[in-house]
Formats: C-alpha cells, structure tokens, sequence
C-alpha cells in the first residue's frame, strides 16, 4: 500500500529542495559550499524528480528541514505557476528588468543625494559670489 500511495502523490525532490531553499532566501551557491558540491550540481539536483535518500538527508541536514519533508512535498500547479511568475528583483520576468528601470526606491535615494550635493555646491558659490561683492564695495570705498 505504501508503494501505491508514492505513485499517487505528486512530488517532485528537487522542486521540493528548490521551494525550501528559495523559501529560506539561500542562494545556490550557498547550499553548494555547505554540501560541498558545485552550484551546478544543485543546479542539476534541483532538476531531479527522484533523489536517493542519502542525498536528500544531506539537503535536508544543510536546509534545517525533516528528509520527509523534502520526500513528501507535493506539488501544487497553482503554487508552481505563482513561484515561476514571481516579480523578484533581478529576474527576467521582473517589470524593472524589462523596462531597464532601476529600483524606485533606490532611485528617490539617488536623486535625494544629488539634490543635497546640488544644495550644498550652490552654498558655496553664493558665499564666494558674496565675498568677491564684499571685496569689490571695500575696493570702492
């Protein structure tokens, strides 16, 4: 029984690995250095549908998550459809990739502090213009 319930459930252990990871905010290239393998043997593994059961403790050790976990997540069309569609900064489905826009927020910041530097260089030249008028009306007297 246990065998036919396996087939009926729709999981996938590297899709499993990826959610968990992307969920964690771990990078690749992070969980690669902690299992001591190459960013594209996650890569690879994150691809699998079925992963032996040694590896999987192994993910499961790095991720601070339960191998059943990772064995027995199911995969949801509509959350596969929400996780590939996500607007994430840097993706290529992001509107600001798109477009070439930077991030707006980062972008207020940026302009803030040119108006600032703007501000203050206008500070100076005004003291220096009020100096010279200083000097000129001094040379006149």
């Amino acid at each position: 029984m246990e065998t036919k319930d396996k087939t009926l459930k729709n999981t996938h252990h590297g899709h499993a690995i990826k959610r968990i990871r992307r969920t964690l905010g771990v990078k690749q290239e992070a969980l690669a250095g902690d299992l001591g393998l190459s960013q594209a043997q996650i890569s690879t593994y994150e691809h699998k549908k079925v992963i032996d059961d040694g590896m999987i403790e192994k993910f499961a050790k790095a991720l601070n998550v339960a191998p059943e976990f990772i064995e027995e997540l199911e995969e949801d069309p509509v959350t596969v459809i929400i996780e590939n569609n996500t607007f994430e900064k840097g993706s290529a489905a992001g509107i600001n990739t798109i477009n070439n826009n930077p991030d707006p927020i980062d972008r207020i910041i940026e302009l803030s502090n040119e108006k600032t530097a703007l501000y203050e260089r206008m500070l100076e030249l005004e003291k220096e213009k009020s100096t010279l008028l200083e000097k000129l009306l001094k040379e006149r007297k």
